[in-house]
Parts: structure tokens; C-alpha cells; sequence
């Protein structure tokens, strides 16, 4: 099973959509193995984007991502890092699939509703980023299905 991350972002968090995006991914057979909400300082946040300093948008960026709380998941899965790229949709929101959820709910290239890992080893960067090894928890979801 492949692992990656997920972060509602501030417009989803806003807009109550935490709910409705969990559900979607449990709905399409991920596993939800952790979930915290934050507010991250400034500086977190650089760290988690540092890819990102110096481009024309990583202030108006961070003020965005700073301006609310946020949901940080790990989801589990087979291809879960394409899978929820593909079940997200394109950054900007516009440009999105129907059916995808920054097409569903997102507002436009920034307020997209959500950042989700673009590869596995960024999934295990960003992971490790917010979560201890021992709060990421997964289980047989099968045994349970049975009980």
C-alpha cells in the first residue's frame, strides 16, 4: 500500500469541506491512516514549500495558507499519489475535470481547496513533515468490514 498526503487548505477548511473530502477518499477505497488540523506558523509552512521561495507567488501564497487552519491527512491506497491527483484535479480550479474536487469546490489557482503529494518521495517528505512515524496508524480495514 502506497501513502500520501493530503492538506485541506484554508478555503476548504472555511467552506466545510473536510467532511465531503475524507468521505471521497474513504468512498473510493482509501484508508485515512492519520488526520490532524494546525495552524501553521509562517515558518512551517516555508519549510513545507521551500521548493516554491522566491517565485512571484509564494507571498501571496503564504499569506493564504497562514490565513486559517488546515487538515493534514495521510491516505492509504494502491497508486494512492496518482489516484488522488486524479480525483483532486488540475491546480487551477477552472481547469479542473467535473467531478474533480478543486472543480467541485475550488475558487481558482490558490484557493484550490487542497495541496496533495505530486510523487512518492515527495509523499514521504511531506508526511514525515507533519506526522511522527507513530501517529501514522493503519489497520485492516477488512477485518472490521467482517465484524
Amino acid at each position: 500500500m502506497e501513502q500520501t498526503c493530503l492538506i485541506v487548505k484554508p478555503d476548504g477548511v472555511g467552506k466545510k469541506k473536510i467532511g465531503e473530502i475524507i468521505r471521497r477518499f474513504e468512498t473510493e477505497g482509501f484508508m485515512l491512516c492519520g488526520l490532524k488540523m494546525l495552524k501553521p506558523s509562517p515558518a512551517q509552512l516555508e519549510g513545507f514549500y521551500e521548493v516554491h521561495k522566491g517565485k512571484p507567488f509564494f507571498g501571496p501564497f503564504m499569506n493564504f495558507m497562514t490565513s486559517g487552519p488546515i487538515v493534514v491527512c495521510v491516505l492509504g491506497a494502491d497508486n494512492a499519489v496518482a489516484r488522488v491527483r486524479g480525483i483532486i484535479g488540475a491546480t487551477n480550479s477552472a481547469e479542473a475535470k467535473p467531478g474533480t474536487l478543486r472543480n467541485m469546490f475550488g475558487t481558482d489557482n490558490r484557493r484550490n481547496l487542497v495541496h496533495a503529494s505530486d510523487s512518492p518521495e515527495n509523499a514521504t517528505r511531506e508526511i514525515r513533515y507533519f506526522f511522527a512515524e507513530s501517529e501514522v496508524l493503519c489497520y485492516d480495514a477488512d477485518a472490521w468490514q467482517k465484524a
